[in-house]
């Protein structure tokens, strides 16, 4: 989910034009106004790896946990925290790659996801994609469709080369819009045995036809001037504009706004590095996603399985579903009932835990 500036008096269940062109963030007509300054330096690049507990939920004691860094293809450091089963260590296990949320960090809901299936005998690496939380990459807080998506190849190398892992046995989990990004992942790479995505977001299909695809050909081409006028300023500064910060409610908002901000910007969520829990994107971060879309070829992870889950309330089930629509088969769709988006990033009396466990125990080993 993008955490560009939301402000509506809209109180019906739909969004309106306005709070879907803010949302979106490439549709903001003040885009030339958005600040460069102001970033807290733990925003910047050049932070060493933590080596406190600093996660948004318990450490299990049973699971022994490693702090790693690895590159990928373009030669960006990435940061992860290495899982596994404690008195395991001679044996070589299947294991399991985790990212997302969007504008979140490894410390936040991937972790979480990281930590509960290595307690079911995983080997699992929860990390930070290129330009977040402790990876490397300038400028802070960038997305790509093709770095992103890379991101996820790399820490398959990674786990593949680790001696705990028989890499055979690798699949994926991706949460939120890096669930976009690891079916996009999952079709490129065959060595990616299954793959999981929770309460997933397409953020190409989002950033460039809005939700529920209601963006029109005058305002996408509105959004794309927009951008590139951006350009133009970002050149002449010499530095990266930020969108305005995320998920500051002025009142009015939608309710799964109101939901980001429950799970971002208060203890239940909130971590220091998260995009979304107090930072923003650059403004131009939609450009490439606007052109590019993830999940073309998402019939061609097939004949590898596919586990899309979803909450049954989620604004953004619409998205899993097409999805679903699009794979080829052996696919499988799992709607949570009454769950939101964002019950999916933490709630483990939600989390279908026991139904992943199952998905990669029959797929991976």
């Amino acid at each position: 989910m993008s955490n560009f500036d939301i402000k509506t008096n809209d109180q019906q269940a739909g969004v309106s034009r306005r709070t879907l062109l803010q949302t979106v963030g490439a549709g903001v007509l003040a885009m030339s106004a958005l600040s460069i300054s102001g970033l807290p330096a733990t925003a910047q690049e050049g932070s060493t790896m933590t080596t406190e507990w600093d996660k948004t939920f318990p450490k299990n004691e049973s699971v022994d946990h490693q702090k790693v860094s690895f590159k990928n293809r373009y030669g960006i450091t990435l940061v992860g925290d290495l899982y596994s089963p404690q008195g395991r260590s001679d044996e070589r296990l299947p294991a399991i790659a985790v990212s997302g949320p969007f504008g979140a960090v490894k410390e936040q809901s991937s972790g979480l996801y990281a930590q509960t299936m290595a307690e079911r005998g995983f080997v699992t690496l929860a990390f930070d994609p290129s330009y977040t939380g402790e990876s490397s990459g300038e400028p802070r807080n960038l997305a790509s469709p093709e770095i992103n998506t890379e991101d996820f190849s790399a820490a398959v190398d990674f786990l593949g080369l680790h001696a705990s892992v028989d890499r055979e046995q690798i699949g994926i989990i991706g949460i939120c819009g890096w669930g976009g990004m690891a079916l996009s992942a999952a079709a490129i790479d065959k060595r990616i045995k299954a793959v999981v995505s929770s309460t997933m977001y397409d953020i190409s299909r989002v950033f460039s036809r809005g939700y529920n695809d209601s963006v029109t050909l005058e305002q996408r081409t509105q959004m794309l001037e927009q951008l590139g006028q951006q350009r133009w300023t970002d050149a002449e500064a010499g530095v990266t504009a930020h969108g305005p910060l995320s998920f500051e409610l002025q009142g009015g908002e939608p309710q799964f706004v109101i939901d980001y901000h429950g799970y971002y910007r208060t203890p239940r969520g909130y971590h220091e590095r998260a995009a979304n829990s107090g930072y923003s994107w650059t403004a131009t971060t939609p450009l490439s996603f606007m052109n590019l879309p993830l999940l073309t070829y998402i019939a061609e992870i097939s004949p590898r399985p596919t586990l899309l889950i979803h909450g049954e309330n989620a604004h953004s089930r619409y998205l899993s579903e097409t999805a679903y629509a699009n794979a080829a088969e052996p696919k499988e769709l799992m709607i949570i009932p009454g769950a939101t988006h964002t019950d999916l990033y933490d709630k483990v009396d939600i989390i279908p835990f026991d139904k992943m466990q199952s998905f990669f125990e029959q797929h991976l080993v």
